[in-house]
């Protein structure tokens, strides 16, 4: 079941942004842990990268720095599960947006299909599936890079886009976390954990939360539970 969250929702949310300053991201994790089945936490460099826009303008991995990331690898014409990922993923930006955090982070989809996924193509596909143009970015293989670029850097992150002879590629589904100083951070498997997990989380690595509080308590966290 899809978990939607409304004005009041949204607004106790925003206000329990200031309250998680107090707590580590480690016990953001151990809730998630806990609450989100599809969670996996990690702490490493995120894979370096050197890509094209929709709009022709190169992004490197070190432009997004200051932002939280939420990357995922895509192709457009994939019949089934990247159309519901985008779509997934476009829930999670609509509650993000919905708050302080909008400027703070940035949602990134990259094509293993260069060939195919056109400058054009790019552009009509995330209006398609719900994704807001202020603050996503649709990336492909720059014209000197060989062809199986993004799928290699799919790779770098632990899963494959692997061709098959009817032009389609075999590949899982995961949702990558990246924190305001390059570190990837988690990742979300599958198309069945609950959008408000992932914004909890983007919540916290917005505030740079790392710092781990005097003794325990109910905090926000669990006031966040309780509301949902």
């Amino acid at each position: 079941m899809r978990l939607l969250l409304g004005p009041i929702a949204l607004a106790a949310l925003i206000g329990f942004v200031q309250g998680a300053r107090a707590h580590s991201l480690d016990e953001v994790d151990a809730m998630l842990q806990s609450d989100e089945k599809y969670f996996q936490p990690i702490d490493k460099p995120m894979p370096d990268f050197t890509l094209r826009a929709a709009d022709g303008r190169v992004v490197r991995a070190a432009d997004l720095a200051g932002k939280v990331v939420v990357l995922h690898f895509i192709y457009t014409s994939c019949p089934d599960v990247c159309p519901l990922h985008a779509e997934k993923i476009s829930e999670v930006q609509k509650m993000v947006n919905s708050t302080p955090m909008k400027d703070r982070v940035v949602f990134v989809s990259i094509t293993t299909d260069p060939r195919k996924d056109t400058p054009d193509v790019l552009k009509a596909y995330g209006p398609m599936h719900g994704l807001d143009p202020v603050n996503w970015l649709f990336l492909t293989t720059p014209p000197d890079q060989p062809e199986d670029t993004t799928r290699k850097l799919a790779e770098a992150f632990g899963h494959k886009f692997t061709l098959t002879d009817d032009g389609y590629q075999m590949h899982g589904i995961v949702t990558h976390v990246i924190d305001r100083e390059g570190r990837w951070r988690a990742n979300f498997h599958g198309l069945n954990f609950q959008p408000i997990n992932l914004v909890t989380l983007v919540n916290a690595l917005t505030n740079n939360v790392e710092r781990p509080h005097a003794e325990p308590d109910e905090g926000w966290l669990a006031k966040l539970k309780n509301l949902l």
